[in-house]
């Protein structure tokens, strides 16, 4: 879809080692961009992984290891990276429960991992995208950000937060060759979803056909799941110059969730 007009570039993706974060990674290494991987483990299969993408690329990829639910790993991520031109924040947890029963620290977690982390690698990263001149950020954020569902409290807070922090760093970066903006998807086929139907099954006593319209798929009108190749996609043409004006919005990828 997009030739190599990316390279000469460094993207860094949090939490890229599988599902979105990887989906993303593998189409910007498509448009040419170097990368630098992200998870919290620091595994043998999460360097095989970074040596696998530059070689099925042809460009350079390294796997750096960061806790996302502490500020000063975040920071120490892009410092490492040594480059950033293009930032996707992409790591995120997710927990489910009513508030009275919500875990103070699984509230404090996803707000760690989902919005602070977001706040502190774009800290970091600006300074190194003025100075090279151009700078892109993606902030992966969610239908959620855009509206709400029950027992998600910390999820549909973070998300709305990713969504208020993308505008903020769009308007304080409003006269450079710096972009933000936030891709909010709906539900997307990634291993753990497709982990989480076998068990969905179970629970409602389902077919597979009918968990994915009846429970998982509800509120996304197409029916359809979108894929990482999609998330990628719509990655890549925010970092192209079809985007320069586009800024401090949101690009909705949720089968018309949002639009109910």
């Amino acid at each position: 879809m997009f030739q190599k007009f990316l390279g000469g570039k460094t993207a860094v993706v949090t939490g890229s080692n599988s599902g979105i974060g990887l989906g993303i990674a593998h189409e910007l290494a498509r448009a040419g961009a170097d990368l630098v991987l992200n998870s919290f483990t620091d595994a043998p299969e999460d360097h095989a992984l970074a040596e696998s993408l530059a070689a099925e690329h042809g460009v350079k990829v390294r796997y750096i290891q960061a806790d996302m639910s502490k500020g000063a790993e975040c920071r120490a991520l892009i410092e490492r990276a040594g480059a950033c031109d293009i930032l996707v924040n992409n790591a995120g947890i997710q927990h489910v429960a009513p508030i009275p029963d919500f875990p103070a620290e699984k509230w404090d977690a996803i707000i760690a991992i989902n919005l602070s982390s977001a706040f502190h690698t774009t800290a970091a990263a600006l300074p190194l995208m003025r100075q090279a001149g151009w700078g892109r950020v993606v902030n992966i954020a969610s239908a959620h950000g855009l509206t709400a569902s029950e027992y998600k409290s910390a999820y549909v807070a973070a998300k709305h937060g990713i969504v208020g922090l993308t505008k903020v760093t769009a308007l304080e970066t409003e006269k450079e060759p710096i972009t933000c903006n936030a891709i909010c998807p709906g539900y997307v086929l990634t291993p753990i979803v497709e982990k989480q139907i076998p068990d969905q099954m179970k629970t409602h006593n389902l077919s597979r056909e009918d968990v994915i319209a009846k429970v998982m798929l509800h509120r996304q009108p197409s029916g359809q799941f979108a894929t990482v190749e999609q998330m990628g996609g719509t990655a890549v043409f925010l970092c192209s110059p079809a985007a320069d004006q586009i800024t401090g919005t949101t690009i909705s990828v949720d089968g018309g969730w949002t639009a109910l």
